[in-house]
């Protein structure tokens, strides 16, 4: 049955190296970054920082290497700790200017303060951290003597990656927030389409309900007539009869479908024909191949005549206590069924001798099925450990036509 919503599924953002492979995405940003920062301060003219020479590589001593390398080492942390490795790139540029050695080494700040807006959760935090780098630019450019447009250049310019990668970060939020709305969406839509179902198949049931009483009305009402003149109108009586025989299998067909409507969708197992008390040595004989040995008591009750749903639970009880014997009596267990009519009630009695853990009443699914299945009948079931050791399950079943 189709409830006529389907749910659309949510479509995924395309996905970078930097998203699918982060750690070995920066572990390669940070060999980018150093060898960008060796080529950066050996094509920097030291006493013209706007004139460009080549240099000899060679002419790096290793202490500036060392710098280098530390100042792009840590871009490999830039994720989990973004302000670490913004101190330790100003801090490893600071030392490579004190030590006087050519260039300037700035590609490691850029990326950390693009890591700074990108990843630090604290905005607080991340504008103080924008706030000295900032000043401490300003300072250095102040100190070398560059005019004015200089300095708003050298500013922009670092300040530029923080706001990139804060706009990244926002727009990284705002995605998530709509993946969040569209994924609760589509639960909403799923649950939608399921109380569709249910309220559909529910429509349908009290349809087919009505309808089938309508045939059994039918069918009482001819064969109460076919009962009045089957003596004085044969004929009649056969026409009525087999009126209830149209209509019986009317009813019959209409039950069917109500029941597939009310089947779960999780129910796969056909309909075959049901077990009955007859199949208990059967039963028996199973267990006793289980290693459990069953002695039955049944007197006359086997070979009399039950209503099929007494039939049905009885045996359902028996199997399901007898189950538990298996399950929980122990190596060496036994049990017995007793079985007898009295005053209109079929007693069911089952015992063992288990010494395996003991089940309480009313605990598990299968006690509590027994009992269930007993009070549809308007019976009782009862359950418990015997004073001597053992389990013990009696049931009490009405065989008359009594209301449930």
């Amino acid at each position: 049955m189709n409830a006529g919503i389907e749910a659309q599924p949510t479509p995924q953002p395309l996905r970078g190296p930097f998203t699918r492979w982060p750690r070995a995405a920066d572990g390669v940003l940070a060999l980018f970054v150093f060898i960008g920062a060796i080529i950066n301060v050996t094509t920097q003219d030291p006493e013209d920082s706007q004139s460009v020479t080549i240099d000899v590589i060679d002419d790096l001593s290793i202490g500036a290497y060392l710098l280098l390398a530390v100042g792009a080492a840590t871009i490999y942390w830039r994720r989990r700790y973004p302000l670490p490795v913004l101190a330790a790139a100003v801090g490893a540029s600071v030392l490579y200017a004190a030590f006087g050695y050519e260039g300037d080494p700035v590609l490691a700040i850029l990326v950390s303060l693009y890591s700074v807006g990108r990843y630090e959760s604290d905005d607080r935090r991340s504008l103080v951290a924008l706030a000295m780098a900032l000043a401490l630019v300003a300072l250095g450019e102040v100190i070398d003597g560059e005019p004015l447009g200089t300095i708003a250049c050298a500013v922009f310019f670092t300040f530029l990656p923080w706001y990139v990668g804060r706009r990244v970060r926002i727009r990284g939020q705002y995605l998530l927030v709509l993946q969040e709305r569209a994924e609760q969406l589509e639960r909403e839509q799923e649950a939608e389409a399921a109380r569709a179902v249910s309220d559909e198949r529910a429509r349908i049931a009290r349809e087919l309900h009505d309808v089938v009483a309508h045939q059994v009305s039918m069918m009482t009402v001819q064969a109460g007539a076919a009962k009045t003149v089957a003596a004085d109108d044969p004929n009649g009586a056969r026409e009525a009869m087999g009126a209830v025989e149209q209509a019986g299998r009317q009813a019959l067909g209409e039950l069917r479908h109500l029941l597939d409507v009310l089947r779960p969708d999780t129910e796969t197992e056909p309909l075959g024909p049901q077990p009955s008390l007859r199949e208990l040595p059967h039963l028996v004989e199973r267990l006793a191949g289980a290693g459990v040995a069953v002695t039955l008591d049944t007197g006359t009750v086997l070979t009399a005549e039950l209503p099929a749903r007494v039939d049905l639970s009885a045996y359902r009880i028996v199997q399901e206590a007898l189950t538990n014997v298996l399950k929980h009596g122990g190596p060496g267990a036994e049990a017995e069924v007793r079985l007898q009519r009295h005053n209109g009630d079929l007693h069911i009695e089952v015992l063992d001798s288990g010494r395996g853990g003991t089940i309480l009443p009313g605990s598990g699914h299968g006690i509590v099925g027994m009992r269930e299945r007993a009070l549809l009948l308007g019976g009782s079931l009862e359950a418990g450990s015997r004073p001597g050791g053992g389990f013990r399950v009696e049931a009490r079943l009405p065989i008359g036509e009594g209301p449930a």
